[in-house]
């Protein structure tokens, strides 16, 4: 029988603002860009789904997002690369599933917990670096215009 890890404490997580827990685990000084485009070649953070926090919410970044399963799942991600347009990708260790995502950047982005997983640890890459002026969430207005097709079925992704 497997043991039960508390990832958020093991990785002392705190709460996002997406939904679930991260903690930044990498950022690479150097820097690309010139003054308020500036930002470091690289980042990477832990990012952890829980039944008690089983969603990441629609958001958009710049920069291109690199996603590793590192333990549990599955976990779905919604991707909104395009107006009208939905794809969805299964992070997991099943038939059908992968444990590797590239989200380019600009892409909007959502997660959710599926099946009976207790939790998805993710690690996250992102390239160029993180910077909370690059990122965005997507409102229930915005899901309603762009994408309406799929709106009542993303609800719970979106503030």
């Amino acid at each position: 029988m497997e043991r039960t890890i508390d990832w958020a404490s093991r990785l002392d997580l705190a709460a996002h603002a997406e939904g679930g827990y991260f903690r930044r685990i990498y950022t690479d000084h150097r820097s690309q860009g010139r003054g308020d485009d500036a930002r470091p070649w690289a980042t990477s953070i832990h990012y952890l789904l829980t039944r008690d926090a089983p969603v990441g919410r629609l958001h958009r970044n710049r920069s291109t997002i690199l996603h590793y399963l590192q333990h549990g799942g599955p976990v779905e991600y919604v991707l909104l690369p395009a107006p009208g347009v939905c794809r969805r990708i299964v992070l997991g260790y099943g038939d059908g599933q992968d444990l590797f995502l590239a989200v380019d950047g600009g892409c909007w982005k959502g997660s959710r917990l599926t099946g009976d997983a207790t939790h998805a640890l993710v690690s996250e890459v992102v390239v160029p670096g993180f910077d909370y002026a690059d990122h965005e969430f997507m409102t229930a207005d915005e899901l309603g215009r762009s994408h309406a097709a799929f709106a009542d079925g993303l609800q719970d992704l979106v503030r």
